[in-house]
C-alpha cells in the first residue's frame, strides 16, 4: 500500500506539472495569435522569433518531464533560429519543429487538464477502496496505481506529439553539425592566424635581427679589409657567431611549426624528449595496442603541442614539481592525458592560478580543428588534468 501511495504521489506531481503547463499553454496560445495578427501587418515580426523560442522552451520543459518519468528520451529537431530578422522569421514559420510544437500544445491543452482532473477523484476512492482491499482482505491496491497509468498516458503522448519525423531529425543534426563545424573552423582560423603572428613575431625579433646585424659586420668587413685586416678578421668572427644563432633561432621556429622529432621519433619519442626538457619530474605512458599503426601527422603534431602547452603552463604557473603524460592510441582515437600536481586554478582565456590563459584556449582551438575535444579540470589547489581526444581511425 505504501508503494502505491508513494507512486501516485509522484505521478499526481507529474500529472499536477502538465495541468500547469496546460494553463501557461493557453496563455502562450492567446499570446501567439495577437503575435500572428500583429505579423501579418508587419508590426509584429520582431517578436514572432523570440515567440517560437518561447514555444521550444515550453516544448523541452515537457520533453524533459515526459522523459524523467518514463525513463526514454525524447528527441528534439529544430532549425536554429540565426541571421537578420527576415532570415529568423522564415525559419521560425517554415521549421516542422514549429508545427509539431503547435500541434503538441493545443491537444496538451485538453489532455494535460483532462488527466490531471480524473487523478484528483481516483486518490479520495483509491485510499479508502484500496485500504480496505489491502488491509482486510490482503491484496494489493487497484485503484491508486490507475494514477501511474495516467501519467504513463501523459508522457506516451506527449512522447508521440513531440518526437520529430527521422528526416526532420535528421535535418536539425546536420544544421548543429554545420553550425558547429562553423564554429570550430572559425577558432582554427583564428589559431592559424595567431600562430603566423607568433612565427612572424619570432622572425622579426630573433632571426631577422640577426642577420640585419650580419649583413652590417660583413659590409663593414668588406670596406676595412684592405685597410685594417685585423678589425677586419673580428667583424667576420663576429659576423660568424650572428649567423650560428640566426641558425639557432631558425631551427626554434621551424621546431614550432613541425617538429622535425616527431617525424624522426614518432609521438612517443617526442614527447619524451618534451618531458626532459620540461624542468618538471615528467612520467610518460604509453596505452593502447602495442602494434597501432602511428596516427596522421596533423594529429601527432596537435597532440604534440598539446603536452608541450600544458607542461610550459605547468612549470611556469602551477608550481608542480611533477607531472604525466599518458599517450593512448585506440581504433578511432589518439588520447591524451597530462596531469600535473600543481595548485591548480586553471581558467581558458584568463590568468588562472595555474596553468591557463590564452594557452589553453589555443590548445582548444587546434583540437576542435581537428574535430576533437578537450577536457579541462583544474579545481583551485590542483591537481590539473587535461584531457583531449583526436578522432583518427586506422
Amino acid at each position: 500500500m505504501r508503494a502505491a501511495v508513494r507512486r501516485a504521489a509522484c505521478a499526481t506531481g507529474q500529472l499536477a506539472a502538465g495541468a500547469g503547463l496546460a494553463l501557461l499553454s493557453y496563455l502562450f496560445l492567446a499570446v501567439l495569435l495577437f503575435t500572428a495578427v500583429a505579423t501579418l501587418i508587419v508590426i509584429g515580426a520582431g517578436v514572432l522569433p523570440e515567440t517560437v523560442l518561447m514555444l521550444r522552451r515550453m516544448a523541452g520543459f515537457k520533453r524533459r518531464r515526459a522523459a524523467a518519468w518514463s525513463g526514454e528520451p525524447v528527441p528534439a529537431a529544430y532549425l536554429p533560429l540565426r541571421g537578420g530578422l527576415g532570415e529568423r522569421v522564415r525559419t521560425a514559420l517554415s521549421d516542422p519543429g514549429t508545427v509539431r510544437d503547435l500541434r503538441w500544445l493545443v491537444a496538451h491543452f485538453g489532455y494535460g487538464l483532462l488527466l490531471a482532473y480524473v487523478c484528483l477523484p481516483l486518490w479520495g476512492i483509491g485510499l479508502v477502496a484500496d485500504g480496505v482491499w489491502c488491509g482486510l482482505l490482503g491484496r494489493r491496491a487497484v485503484v491508486l496505481p490507475l494514477i501511474g497509468r495516467l501519467a504513463d498516458l501523459d508522457a506516451r503522448w506527449s512522447r508521440a506529439l513531440l518526437a520529430p519525423a527521422p528526416e526532420a531529425l535528421h535535418t536539425s543534426r546536420l544544421a548543429e553539425r554545420v553550425e558547429e563545424l562553423t564554429v570550430t573552423r572559425a577558432g582554427a582560423v583564428a589559431a592559424h592566424g595567431a600562430e603566423l603572428r607568433r612565427i612572424e613575431r619570432d622572425l622579426h625579433d630573433g632571426a631577422q635581427a640577426r642577420l640585419v646585424a650580419l649583413s652590417m659586420r660583413l659590409g663593414l668587413a668588406r670596406r676595412m679589409y684592405d685597410t685594417d685586416p685585423q678589425a677586419a678578421r673580428k667583424l667576420l668572427d663576429d659576423a660568424q657567431d650572428q649567423a650560428e644563432e640566426a641558425l639557432t633561432e631558425l631551427r626554434h621556429v621551424v621546431r614550432g611549426i613541425h617538429p622535425p622529432i616527431l617525424t624522426d621519433r614518432g609521438l612517443a619519442g617526442a614527447v619524451r624528449a618534451l618531458a626532459a626538457g620540461s624542468g618538471l619530474t615528467v612520467e610518460v605512458r604509453e596505452g593502447g595496442r602495442t602494434q597501432a599503426p602511428r596516427a596522421p601527422a596533423a594529429v601527432e603534431a596537435a597532440a604534440y603541442f598539446v603536452v608541450a602547452e600544458a607542461l610550459t603552463n605547468a612549470a611556469r604557473h602551477s608550481g608542480a614539481n611533477r607531472a604525466a603524460v599518458e599517450l593512448t592510441r585506440e581504433p578511432h582515437a589518439l588520447r591524451v592525458r597530462v596531469r600535473d600536481e600543481g595548485r591548480g586554478g586553471a581558467r581558458e582565456g584568463g590568468a588562472g592560478v595555474g596553468a591557463g590563459g590564452t594557452g589553453l584556449l589555443g590548445m582548444r582551438r587546434r583540437v576542435a580543428a581537428l574535430d576533437g575535444t578537450m577536457e579541462v579540470a583544474s579545481p583551485v589547489g590542483g591537481p590539473t588534468v587535461i584531457e583531449v581526444e583526436l578522432p583518427c581511425a586506422w
